[in-house]
């Protein structure tokens, strides 16, 4: 864990391996598989001749040659015949053989473009949909970190109304004041405690303590609650052993949104770490929309914050 979504150029990420959306010769084409080949050189070619080529929905491993990556996973996806030819379940498995390949390699970071979603004329909302549902449920057994590269915003879509949804909610609810509340001094004045006793009460319990407790209070494990929270392993056991952490605003968000926490409690997590929703702020807004229809799916939300150029929520 986790799944980041970035807008990038997959041919420059440093990872262990970046994953090539190929055809079945795997001698090179267009888009980001003529990119790729680019970039690498003509070593990358020479070895992809000795593979014998690739069925769509397998996968397939070569060096990175002159590429930042150490390997090039070579998928080959679905064409897009209407979705009744099996499509879904080849471009799954064109996942998850590219991530089972990386993690028989020992790779801690992958990167995936949206396979299918180009040329071969998947559309792009079922492509990111499907992306995003098998590189989670892969992630649920696995420590990996997963990109998901989006090289420009022509290549990324999120549902129509869904985003018309947003919008509106945005537009009733941002301010034009762009100041945005960084710590809980600055919040807004209803997140400020009456009377000095009710805030030296706030402070009695720290971040790292209320949501240890709330993870108790909600039966979850540890692991449960830093996979739902597209969060590292290792930033959630800084937090767990060192009482006086403190998160990021998107790692607090993200661990609010993984508890599944109303909006006042969400709030009153948020202030153990010095934060505050505010109506001055796209992302906390967009935060408060999902929170406000209770859905609690990180990966939908950041997915949302992705479409209106926000910071993802997560470590």
């Amino acid at each position: 864990m986790p799944l980041r979504m970035v807008r990038n150029d997959i041919t420059t990420m440093r990872v262990d391996a970046i994953v090539n959306a190929a055809n079945e010769s795997l001698l090179g084409g267009g888009g980001v598989d003529g990119a790729i080949h680019r970039a690498a050189g003509p070593q990358l070619l020479a070895e992809c001749r000795t593979l014998g080529g690739c069925r769509t929905g397998q996968a397939k491993i070569t060096g990175g040659y002159r590429l930042p990556a150490r390997y090039v996973i070579h998928t080959v996806g679905p064409v897009w015949r209407g979705g009744r030819y099996g499509e879904k379940e080849l471009l799954v498995s064109a996942y998850r053989t590219s991530l089972e390949l990386a993690v028989a390699h020992d790779c801690q970071t992958v990167a995936f473009p949206l396979i299918s979603s180009g040329v071969y004329g998947y559309p792009k909302d079922q492509a990111l949909n499907v992306a995003v549902d098998t590189i989670v449920a892969f992630l649920q057994d696995h420590e990996l970190t997963v990109y998901l590269v989006i090289f420009d915003r022509a290549a990324y879509t999120i549902g129509e109304k869904r985003f018309a949804d947003i919008a509106a909610y945005l537009d009733a609810r941002y301010t034009q004041d762009r100041q945005e509340p960084t710590s809980f001094s600055m919040a807004s004045a209803q997140s400020v405690p009456d009377g000095l006793n009710e805030a030296l009460a706030m402070m009695d319990e720290s971040f790292s303590q209320m949501l240890l407790r709330k993870i108790d209070e909600r039966g979850m494990t540890d692991v449960q609650c830093y996979k739902k929270a597209n969060l590292d392993r290792r930033l959630f056991s800084k937090i767990r052993s060192d009482i006086h952490y403190r998160p990021s605003r998107a790692t607090a968000m993200a661990l609010a949104v993984a508890l599944e926490l109303p909006l006042d409690e969400a709030r009153e997590l948020l202030q153990t770490a010095g934060f505050a929703f505010s109506h001055a702020s796209k992302s906390d807004i967009i935060v408060e929309y999902f929170i406000a229809h209770q859905n609690y799916n990180i990966f939908e939300i950041n997915e949302a914050l992705f479409a209106f150029d926000q910071e993802l929520l997560g470590g």
